[in-house]
């Protein structure tokens, strides 16, 4: 009768010991790395201003990998002014960097709700939040987490008349 006992417990010692070994392989296997650009605005309509974001992400693998999803949190002031999901925006290349823009419109509604950080200076404080996902062999979904924050400069009248260039900073 002892040794019915002891059996299932060899059983799920060695089970315990495969899922380290499966772990710690798979720990050490190469997995893109990605960067994100700071905000900056890029264009205005009607209903909204739109900024963007460029994600660079490198690829260890001598083929492309899938993209499936990039998801993206824009806070102001604070406050969530754009969120989003890209389904599918493509590939990575090959032993080589991709560039992803993200997109965020940003309605005028929200804006004049967060005049008073706007100031003088038309700077507003800004963290963008990205996850990107990506589909690797062996592993299955691997989601990268990015971040970055800064401020950025909105266009005044005078800017959009003339075409002057904006001006950002961020700290990552």
């Amino acid at each position: 009768m002892a040794s019915e006992h002891a059996e299932p417990k060899q059983k799920q010692s060695l089970m315990d010991k495969a899922k380290e070994f499966v772990a710690d392989k798979i720990a050490h296997i190469p997995k893109p790395e990605a960067t994100l650009d700071s905000v900056s605005f890029k264009s205005m309509s009607r209903e909204c201003i739109t900024l963007h974001s460029n994600v660079n992400i490198s690829n260890p693998y001598d083929h492309r990998l899938p993209i499936c999803e990039v998801t993206y949190t824009l806070k102001c002031a604070g406050k969530v002014v754009a969120s989003g999901t890209m389904p599918d925006p493509g590939w990575i290349a090959a032993s080589d960097s991709t560039k992803l823009e993200i997109p965020a419109k940003v309605p005028y509604d929200f804006l004049i709700s967060i005049v008073k950080d706007v100031g003088r200076d038309w700077d507003i404080d800004y963290e963008l939040q990205v996850g990107l996902t990506v589909d690797l062999p062996i592993i299955g979904n691997f989601t990268i987490p990015l971040s970055t924050s800064g401020e950025f400069k909105l266009p005044t009248i005078k800017d959009m008349l003339f075409g002057k260039g904006e001006t950002e900073t961020n700290s990552a």
